[in-house]
């Protein structure tokens, strides 16, 4: 049911945690299935330099929350915003359909996460 690498990334979840001193955070949630994420980016000279998770969910949603967490570390902003639901399940070896949800989210929570550090600065 579940591929290789979505089994790793849930049996060993890379960047679980709190992000104490974030420059923002982004939380998404589906009712439906009752999955929740939460992602706190630490941003440096446009780029992300430390990024956390915490998810309460199935297999999938912990395994998406891992593996976005290790393909925005390191990028751009706008190199980060471009990890869609497309990449994320492609880079795990695909989802079963009635998971593809979960792709979403973290997409999203790390969209959002980012949105919220680009408004922030561009209040101050």
């Amino acid at each position: 049911m579940y591929s290789p690498i979505v089994i790793d990334h849930f049996a060993n979840p890379r960047n679980a945690g709190v992000l104490e001193d974030a420059d923002a955070v982004g939380e998404v949630g589906n009712p439906v299935c009752g999955d929740m994420m939460t992602f706190y980016i630490k941003v440096q000279d446009d780029t992300i330099v430390d990024v956390k998770f915490q998810t309460f969910g199935c297999v999938a949603a912990i395994a998406v929350s891992s593996i976005v967490s290790e393909m925005a570390k390191g990028k751009t902003l706008e190199e980060a915003r471009q990890i869609t639901k497309k990449v994320v399940a492609e880079a795990l070896g695909g989802l079963p359909p009635n998971k593809m949800h979960c792709s979403n989210l973290g997409a999203e929570a790390l969209a959002l996460a980012i949105e919220q550090y680009q408004q922030k600065q561009a209040v101050h």
